[in-house]
């Protein structure tokens, strides 16, 4: 079954040039799909198409009858004096419907039970259910927390929520109403890591349609079964997910312009031909013009093929500095408050040379302080910060802000970084600032632009520690992939915070997760952490059941203290064990090009996974004791 149908679609902006020139597609029931393609093709415009919120020129839209459909980049107004928990509250208007109804008629069966009365509130009670009427109140406070909008916050009013908040609750209740077609519009954009994966196992269990516009890769690859791209107003497709959509358009790519080179060498092989019988028959064989001309009409055909062409990458790396010394940053007994919240206290940490350390957290866990507390923007309650004598900083902020916004783009490359006119319209055209663009005051840039151009000016001095916060954030999936090989071919050491997974994936080598005022301090890919981190979840979920095991029983022997520490110990020596483990993989892939030291490491760390065995069925024979 078809939920949605598109059909020879036009539509063209106010200046005449067209968005979509004949787009056509179909969406299944039930399939979710990735919505692709660069900033300004269209994909924003088709979901407020698909919602009904604006026109199209020619073409047909069809939704499924009966349908609901839901959009979250849409947030609608409510009246002043609704907080958030009632906005969320909205989400359940049929139910409420449907319960006043069911109401309405137990009064009315106390003097008429009659067989219609009683049809109709069957009918109501089997549909009350099938919205989990009945559980509302229980989905309300799961997708809540799920989507990190705590108490405090649903008792706010809805008005004064920020625009990051307030995409946040529209999502939580576009979730919790009986909505068959979600269109996702950036739906990650606003959530920390724990927030996403939140969403997306909500996705992946979501039966009825999706359709998802996002720059979050990751989020893409887990969730898309196919990828639809929007390229020059028509629609190309892809039978998979974001992964096989980026291969698989390379290798369609390669086929084109393999297919335009063949024709460009045939056209020359014609070109040559046409011009040799022209010349033959102004010696006297008139019939060779007639093959000639047929020959120039199928040069035609073939000159009509236009090259493929790819989206234009910027080319520019990092200017490196050379790093002498061990210790690039040292953090010792450093915390920070605000009020009555800790941020963080007595951490205890050091960088050297070539780490790339991603540090992770929820919103508000103090990310972003901390950075500033190392590039000395904000002070630590205690403790101290010491970068190494050789370390010279890079710093890129979450919000980026400049000193004179009213200034050009080429006057800020004058004035702040000393440089000659022509220096300046080279470096920001290696930036994709080009023509009259690099005469737009700063004021007018969007985030993603605020971005570039900082890194622009970042990227021209030598340094050896790179500290980025969010460097991802606003940019499209190409500017995304730019920032990526810039941080590819620099070499010095790097601490970054981020969302965005596959970035992370890519480039950490340890992970430092920010949670309830402490740093763990892992030695691994983001990917490692991840399943270390299960791990650790799983002990513990076991440990609380145990515990809760034995607080049901009667008291225990003398000798159960002794039981639940030799328990303990082991959940230690499993935890440092696996530390240990981590750090060899980490020092393996160091020394990726060193076969006796691989060797060496590798037999070590077989040493170590016979060890963690012995000590999961130590711990599993206790837990069960």
């Amino acid at each position: 079954m078809i939920d949605i149908s598109i059909k020879n679609l036009k539509k063209a902006y106010d200046d005449g040039v067209d968005l979509f020139d004949g787009l056509s597609f179909d969406v299944q029931a039930g399939e979710h799909i990735g919505i692709l393609g660069r900033n300004g093709c269209g994909k924003t415009t088709l979901f407020r198409i698909l919602s009904g919120e604006t026109g199209w020129d020619e073409g047909s839209v069809t939704v499924a009858g009966g349908k609901r459909l839901g959009l979250i980049s849409q947030i609608p107004v409510y009246p002043p004096e609704y907080s958030t928990d009632d906005v969320l509250k909205t989400a359940n208007r049929r139910v409420d419907a449907i319960a006043a109804r069911m109401e309405a008629l137990t009064e009315r069966m106390a003097s008429d039970a009659s067989p219609e009365v009683l049809r109709e509130y069957d009918r109501l009670s089997a549909e009350f259910e099938r919205l989990g009427g009945w559980d509302v109140d229980h989905m309300r406070d799961r997708v809540a927390n799920g989507l990190e909008i705590p108490p405090e916050m649903r008792q706010r009013l809805f008005s004064q929520l920020s625009g990051g908040e307030k995409t946040r609750v529209n999502l939580a209740r576009l979730i919790l109403e009986d909505t068959d077609i979600l269109l996702l519009d950036e739906p990650t954009n606003h959530l920390d890591l724990h927030a996403t994966e939140w969403l997306e196992d909500y996705v992946l269990r979501f039966h009825g349609t999706v359709l998802a516009i996002s720059h979050d890769r990751w989020f893409l690859d887990t969730v898309a079964q196919r990828c639809i791209e929007i390229d020059e107003g028509k629609a190309e497709f892809y039978a998979g997910n974001y992964s096989f959509y980026v291969t698989e358009r390379q290798h369609r790519f390669a086929e084109k312009l393999k297919k335009y080179e063949k024709d460009q060498a045939k056209y020359e092989q014609l070109k040559k031909a046409a011009e040799q019988m022209h010349l033959w028959a102004f010696m006297g064989n008139d019939k060779l013009h007639k093959r000639a001309f047929s020959m120039e009409k199928r040069m035609e055909k073939l000159n009509a093929s236009e090259k493929p062409h790819v989206q234009k990458k910027m080319s520019v790396r990092f200017a490196e500095r050379d790093f002498f010394g061990d210790e690039v940053l040292v953090v010792e007994g450093v915390g920070k408050r605000f009020g009555e919240k800790q941020l963080f206290h007595d951490l205890e940490l050091l960088v050297q040379g070539g780490e790339r350390i991603a540090l992770l957290g929820d919103n508000g866990a103090g990310k972003s302080t901390f950075l500033k507390i190392i590039m000395e923007e904000e002070l630590p309650d205690t403790g101290w910060v010491h970068l190494g004598p050789s370390v010279k900083t890079a710093y890129l902020p979450q919000i980026i802000r400049f000193d004179h916004p009213e200034r050009t783009l080429y006057d800020t490359m004058l004035y702040e970084e000393k440089c000659t006119p022509q220096q300046a319209r080279d470096r920001l055209a290696q930036f994709q600032f080009t023509g009259e663009e690099v005469f737009k005051p700063v004021s007018a840039l969007s985030g993603g632009e605020l971005s570039r151009l900082r890194l622009c000016m970042l990227m021209r001095h030598d340094i050896n520690f790179l500290i980025l916060d969010e460097p991802t954030n606003h940019l499209d999936i190409a500017s995304r992939e730019w920032i990526e090989d810039a941080v590819a071919d620099y070499g010095g050491a790097l601490l970054f915070v981020s969302h965005d997974r596959w970035f992370i994936e890519r480039f950490a080598n340890r992970i430092w997760e920010l949670r309830d005022g402490e740093i763990t301090d892992y030695k691994g890919s983001f990917s490692q952490f991840r399943e270390y981190r299960e791990r650790q979840q799983s002990i513990a979920l076991a440990a609380a059941h145990r515990e809760e095991k034995t607080k049901a029983e009667k008291p225990q022997k003398k000798n159960a203290p002794s039981h639940g520490r030799k328990l303990a110990l082991i959940e230690r020596e499993i935890e440092k064990t696996e530390q240990r483990v981590a750090a060899l993989e980490a020092e393996a892939e160091a020394n990726a090009s060193d076969y006796q030291k691989l060797m060496e490491l590798e037999e070590r760390k077989a040493a170590l996974n016979t060890e963690l065995e012995g000590l999961y069925a130590q711990w599993e024979a206790l837990s069960e004791a």
